[in-house]
């Protein structure tokens, strides 16, 4: 556990849900707040949402806005969605949908910080271009581009990017 972590723990804890902001995460030592996605965000993690859960198999399931904590990285991640294989556990996925407001923390930090917790599958998925990346282990050195219209495998499930939409779009 990093030593701070508790302490920044306890502070996000602390902060109340503020409209038009997203639940606080913690990384590189700070508590991180970032402003509400909006709409068209919203619109495209549900789209993504529900193509895995038509195709995801019990005892699996998908989580929107799950609670990843990995105290001794001194880590706290709140990804879009998140396949389990049950709550508790390590999950298989996780999905991001870059948001207008802070697109590097999900290209860069958050892809260091997936890979460090060992999650073996991060795609992120960018409106704002139309595209997106599969990040896959040992440490997210397989990289798979996609451009919204492609099937996209992910681990043992098929996505289709087609029915997703550009920010401008």
């Amino acid at each position: 556990m990093t030593d701070d972590h508790p302490a920044l723990r306890a502070i996000a804890d602390l902060l109340p849900a503020v409209p038009g902001l997203r639940a606080p995460e913690i990384a590189d030592s700070m508590v991180h707040l970032a402003l509400a996605p909006g709409p068209q965000h919203d619109a495209t993690v549900e789209l993504i949402h529900r193509q895995l859960v038509a195709r995801i198999e019990s005892p699996e399931r998908v989580y929107s806005d799950p609670l990843l904590e990995a105290p001794l990285l001194g880590l706290l991640r709140r990804p879009d969605l998140a396949v389990l294989p049950a709550p508790a556990a390590r999950p298989l996925l996780v999905v991001e949908v870059v948001s207008p407001h802070s697109p590097e923390t999900d290209h860069h930090a958050k892809v260091r910080d997936y890979a460090a917790m060992g999650i073996p599958l991060y795609v992120l998925v960018d409106p704002r271009l139309g595209t997106g990346v599969i990040h896959s282990e040992p440490g997210y050195t397989d990289r798979r581009n996609f451009v919204f219209g492609d099937p996209i495998t992910v681990g043992p499930w098929t996505l289709d990017t087609g029915v997703l939409r550009t920010y401008s779009g």
